[in-house]
């Protein structure tokens, strides 16, 4: 079988979380990283992160069946277990987000300096995701 074109590809818009409570990660996420709040209600929620991402939040189990919406069917999903996200940061900026971290008294776990020049944080949101802040030269393509 032969493969046509390939279509392009902007990015990542949305990753999700799953939750134990959306309300106490709306407060961690918008006190410690200033995301702004797009939609929420008790079992899921949208932030903005850096004007151009959604970060979303569903209490786990919430979207294991199929949520019927106005203009068609979000098919269900979860997971489990301490999942991943990733953040970009300017390298100028890591002091200060050392300090921040600090500040609300969330522990750093890790430190990584990578083979391209890049620096990663790595640190605990209250359901144990494990979060990081990059700076450029970690990857290839960041």
């Amino acid at each position: 079988m032969k493969d046509g074109p390939v279509p392009g590809l902007n990015g990542i818009v949305e990753t999700a979380l799953y939750v134990e409570d959306v309300n106490r990660s709306i407060r961690f996420y918008t006190d410690l990283f200033r995301m702004t709040v797009l939609y929420a209600e008790e079992e899921f929620c949208a932030l903005g992160a850096g004007g151009k991402d959604v970060l979303l939040f569903f209490h786990k189990g919430y979207a294991l069946k199929p949520s019927v919406m106005p203009g068609g069917v979000i098919p269900p999903h979860d997971a489990a277990g301490a999942q991943h996200i990733g953040f970009s940061i300017n390298r100028s900026e890591l002091p200060a987000w050392e300090m921040r971290l600090n500040e609300h008294n969330v522990a750093i776990e890790s430190r990584v300096s990578w083979p391209l020049g890049g620096e990663s944080l790595y640190f605990r949101d209250p359901d144990n995701h494990l979060l990081e802040l990059l700076t450029p030269g970690v990857w290839t393509v960041y």
